[in-house]
């Protein structure tokens, strides 16, 4: 991918134009870190881009950006340009084609402030953003309210930064953010989703969140969190704590190999569900049904931030799933080979892990049993040709009877049945289903 972004570069100052590596790329390679993609800055107009570069694609030809295809990757190619006042807090008001320099300073933070120009092998620095990389230093360009009020978005990127990277805000930066935190309301659901997945897939989940909640943003982004702060738990399973440090801990010890979004997910949320169902009783706190109630409230969120149908459905599986790991042992075991035989299952375990891990004293006891059940279970493949004895067909000629609740709840059987050796032929599951309706 780099040699390809550094072949577009080339043909633009081959043209007669200025051409470099911008923003995110620029501050990764000087991190020593690999870059996910590469933004292209260049002086050239728009319809002079289109007329140097071979395949390009017009995506945002109005504020001076052109996608560039080449060997099989694509870059985003933009005018350098400066910005108007904004309106909405998003978009600005007027686009004007500008110079390097002018570009630069109308970015968001000096780390992202960067160009660099493959061909010289040059950096352009004109906001101290090397300095601050070097200082560890999470930095507004210019003015920070001003830049916030720009894009509400940049509250969440900074915060999303300077976790991601183990920096530190500067006091400006800090405070802008403290103070403006109440701007996050007018921000898209899709993109408050997407800057709060890329928090919970990255190292530092659990700091990202506890700063959300310490800056006044994650009580306007997902006040079913903080409802569990001050939400006691049973002493002898939780010594960590109340229901929001439980969660809190929860995310922390996921292991990185593990995370997946819909995962991190249903860790962040699995016990919202605890302040709506808490219950002192006579031997100690309960929260009878909190599985069923988070799932329900996970699936709220899911619509309000307008989640992608598979991530939501997975993590509302999981969520709802995750107080059942403690009845396996009595399952009968066609119920268990089913769940052991689920897609999803893996996650669930990991589900179940983060969740003993959050809690104290940690027990991993029914993490290690169930897992090595597991193991046995696909050593021994039991499911992987399993061909049902009996269908729909098969019930409606022998039995005449007509698809209902009862229909499936007869299909159910034979399968449990059968897995559990119980029934073997066809014949046999007959005679059971016949004795079934008999009886």
């Amino acid at each position: 991918m780099e040699q390809a972004a550094i072949n577009i570069v080339a043909q633009l100052q081959k043209a007669g134009f200025e051409a470099y590596f911008a923003g995110g790329s620029v501050r990764d390679m000087l991190m020593e870190r690999t870059p996910g993609d590469y933004d292209i800055a260049t002086s050239a107009k728009p319809d002079e881009i289109e007329d140097v570069l071979e395949k390009t694609i017009p995506i945002g030809k109005a504020f001076g950006v052109i996608l560039a295809e080449h060997h099989g990757h694509h870059f985003e190619v933009a005018t350098f340009r400066s910005d108007s006042s904004t309106s909405d807090g998003r978009r600005p008001d007027a686009i004007l084609f500008t110079s390097a320099k002018e570009d630069a300073v109308r970015r968001d933070f000096t780390i992202n402030g960067l160009f660099y120009d493959p061909i010289a092998k040059k950096v352009y620095d004109y906001v101290d953003g090397q300095h601050d990389i070097q200082h560890k230093l999470i930095r507004f360009i210019g003015e920070p309210h001003e830049r916030i009020k720009e894009d509400h978005l940049r509250l969440l990127r900074g915060i999303r930064f300077k976790n991601e990277f183990g920096f530190d805000y500067h006091p400006k930066t800090e405070a802008a953010i403290r103070e403006l935190a109440h701007l996050v309301d007018s921000l898209s659901a899709e993109r408050v989703l997407s800057e709060l997945t890329k928090m919970l897939l990255s190292s530092r989940r659990s700091h990202a969140v506890k700063e959300l909640d310490d800056f006044g943003l994650l009580e306007r982004i997902l006040p079913e969190i903080t409802a569990g702060k001050g939400v006691n738990q049973p002493a002898q399973y939780h010594q960590e704590g109340d229901v929001f440090t439980h969660l809190l801990k929860s995310l922390h010890d996921l292991p990185n190999d593990w995370a997946n979004e819909a995962l991190v997910w249903a860790i962040l949320l699995h016990d919202i569900g605890k302040p709506r169902t808490f219950e002192q009783k006579t031997d100690r706190i309960h929260f009878d049904g909190h599985a069923e109630e988070g799932a329900r409230m996970a699936q709220k969120i899911a619509d309000r931030l307008k989640m992608p149908k598979v991530l939501r459905n997975k993590m509302v599986w999981l969520i709802h799933q995750h107080m059942s790991i403690g009845t396996i042992k009595e399952m009968r075991q066609a119920h268990r080979i089913l769940l052991f035989s689920h897609p999803w299952f893996e996650d669930l375990m990991r589900l179940h892990y983060c969740d003993e891990h959050g809690s104290l004293p940690i027990d991993l006891t029914l993490y290690n049993d169930v897992m090595a059940e597991y193991h046995q279970f696909k050593d021994e493949k039991l499911l992987t040709e399993l061909v049902p004895l009996l269908n729909g067909n098969d019930l409606m000629t022998a039995f005449h009877l007509k698809e209902g609740p009862q229909f499936k709840e007869i299909l159910d059987e034979v399968k449990m049945l059968q897995i559990e050796g119980a029934l073997t032929t066809k014949q046999e599951a007959l005679d059971f289903v016949a004795n079934l309706i008999k009886s």
